[in-house]
């Protein structure tokens, strides 16, 4: 059984910085591609970035490039998500996904396996 542990999340001023990480067990880090998904009250589940399996590839939605920034560590069981210039409309519960899959979407929610039980961030303005 494959489980996710989200932590880092809070409140921050608009400007500020956080850093989530994702911890993961019960199986093989390094054959996940890892994603972080946020969902905004009353709003779609929305994919925020990803990264493949050993890091090489990561790809990142147009309204984060730039401020957000993606990282794993396989020898840790750990992917991060560093947060710059955090905005108001960044608020969201942030989620960590995994999938095993080689093939298939990455770029939506139904594309992954495996989720941990979500991070709240809020942005003050």
């Amino acid at each position: 059984q494959v489980q996710l542990v989200e932590s880092g999340g809070g409140l921050v001023q608009a400007g500020g910085s956080l850093k989530l990480s994702c911890a993961t067990s019960g199986g093989t880090f390094s054959t996940y591609l890892m994603g972080w998904f946020r969902q905004a009250p009353g709003k779609e589940r929305e994919l925020v970035t990803f990264i493949t399996w050993s890091g090489g590839s990561t790809y990142y939605a147009e309204s984060v490039k730039g401020r957000f920034t993606i990282s794993r560590d396989n020898a840790k069981n750990t992917v991060y998500l560093q947060m710059n210039s955090l905005k108001p409309e960044d608020t969201a519960v942030y989620y960590c996904a995994a999938t095993s899959r080689y093939s298939g979407t990455y770029y939506a929610a139904s594309g992954y396996d495996y989720w941990g039980q979500g991070t709240q961030v809020t942005v003050s303005s």
